[in-house]
């Protein structure tokens, strides 16, 4: 109730009452002229269902992976003859686990430099059961450039609530594979705020990622979406997840141990060492989502594929996108969506905020009220998060951002072509 309420005052502020906040069925989109944009590919599938995922997936099955290996191909051609050869500025690669489909993943990607021109890195996130020597070198060969390990902990009692199929000892030898193919950079996901999980049980499995010798390390919490199995279970097991107090001592924790041991923070979670690239796998301002349930988002809207399997590979082989619903976004919208993954980012200069804002003096009284509230700090014209106001967007987003996608996701899985989804 006080989310809901905080959420819809503070949309009125800042985007006003022309913002409607509702996803509708669509028959039709209208494309924009666009000359370069980032592509996002979902491969649902999973061998290991991992009870605390939100993200849309299904149990592998073989019989489904060449339907739908022929859809992915067909909605990346009618993204062509929709939009032409464009400029790709980045792919990135989720699921599910998309190396549960290895050599499809060569098909697919063939087929996208075929009819775009990708100028920026080819990112894939993947876990340590499927990192093995033959797996990394096909994607070496394929042009991953980033990689992603979903580690998520060093101690076997974390990785079995979690569901993970492999055991801390497994690890270790993975980790090496994957840094010795090269990669432009290599990132480790693990968790925290776990249920009985102590400070020091984060900071032992910190001390092992950092002695891994990675260039990045991504350190998230347990998020508990309610239509989640983990979510479930902890609801009818009335497990207490750390309060706001214990994950604001352990964020500090973390966030002041990996700057002392020389890594810099590169996003609310990610902290980076040396001069390799950053890994996000979240922080594209506008991108095409192939897959489904994959997300797209354009400068005036932002929409979703069908999220049932079945529906996706049915619906493009009528040589029809299979977009489920879509909500428009005004100029108001995309600028604040714009100024809040720059915040998740931590950072911005003075200059963009002018050029994207113009005279728009809400967003800069909101920056003032963030420097006066110590959240955020100003030098030579470029704001930073302070460790502080990283901790407080982490939390907004579970609040605020995650409540989205839980509304969203909750109607969408249930309903292939969901008529309204109101957020």
């Amino acid at each position: 109730m006080i989310i809901n309420f905080l959420t819809k005052t503070l949309r009125r502020y800042l985007v006003g009452k022309e913002q409607e906040f509702v996803f509708k069925k669509v028959n039709e989109i209208q494309f924009l002229p666009t000359k370069r944009i980032g592509l996002y590919i979902h491969i649902p599938f999973c061998k290991n269902m991992c009870p605390y995922c939100a993200y849309n997936k299904i149990k592998y099955d073989k019989n489904l992976v060449n339907p739908y290996l022929g859809a992915v191909l067909k909605e990346i051609e009618l993204y062509y003859e929709k939009l032409g050869r464009i400029e790709i500025s980045s792919v990135y690669i989720g699921g599910g686990t998309p190396t549960n489909l290895i050599d499809e993943l060569s098909v697919i990607l063939k087929a996208i430099k075929e009819k775009f021109t990708v100028v920026g890195d080819i990112c894939l996130e993947t876990s340590i059961s499927d990192v093995n020597k033959s797996t990394i070198q096909k994607l070496k060969k394929d042009g991953i450039t980033l990689i992603s390990i979903g580690v998520q902990s060093f101690k076997d009692k974390h990785l079995c609530f979690l569901g993970r199929n492999y055991q801390a000892k497994d690890i270790f030898s993975a980790i090496e594979v994957a840094k010795l193919a090269n990669f432009n950079s290599v990132n480790l996901d693990l968790m925290f705020a776990l249920p009985a999980q102590s400070i020091t049980d984060v900071m032992f499995d910190l001390d092992k990622a950092i002695n891994l010798n990675i260039n990045q390390i991504t350190m998230y919490p347990l998020f508990t979406f309610p239509y989640s199995s983990v979510g479930q279970y902890l609801k009818l097991k009335k497990i207490k997840m750390p309060n706001i107090f214990t994950r604001r001592k352990v964020y500090r924790k973390i966030h002041n141990y990996l700057l002392k041991k020389g890594f810099n923070r590169v996003s609310v979670w990610g902290f980076k060492k040396g001069d390799s690239p950053r890994y996000s796998s979240v922080t594209r301002e506008y991108y095409i989502g192939i897959g489904a349930g994959a997300g797209s988002n354009f400068s005036n809207m932002f929409y979703l594929n069908t999220f049932s399997v079945d529906q996706y590979i049915k619906t493009l082989s009528g040589n029809k996108l299979p977009i489920s619903v879509k909500m428009d976004i005004t100029p108001s919208l995309s600028k604040y969506y714009w100024f809040y993954w720059k915040l998740y980012e931590t950072y911005f200069y003075g200059g963009q905020i002018k050029d994207v804002f113009g005279e728009d003096k809400k967003v800069l009284k909101t920056i003032k009220l963030f420097q006066i509230l110590k959240l955020l700090k100003e030098k030579d014209k470029k704001f930073s998060l302070t460790e502080s106001g990283s901790f407080w967007i982490h939390l907004a987003q579970n609040y605020f951002m995650l409540n989205y996608i839980n509304k969203v996701w909750s109607i969408a899985m249930k309903e292939p072509w969901p008529k309204k989804i109101k957020i």
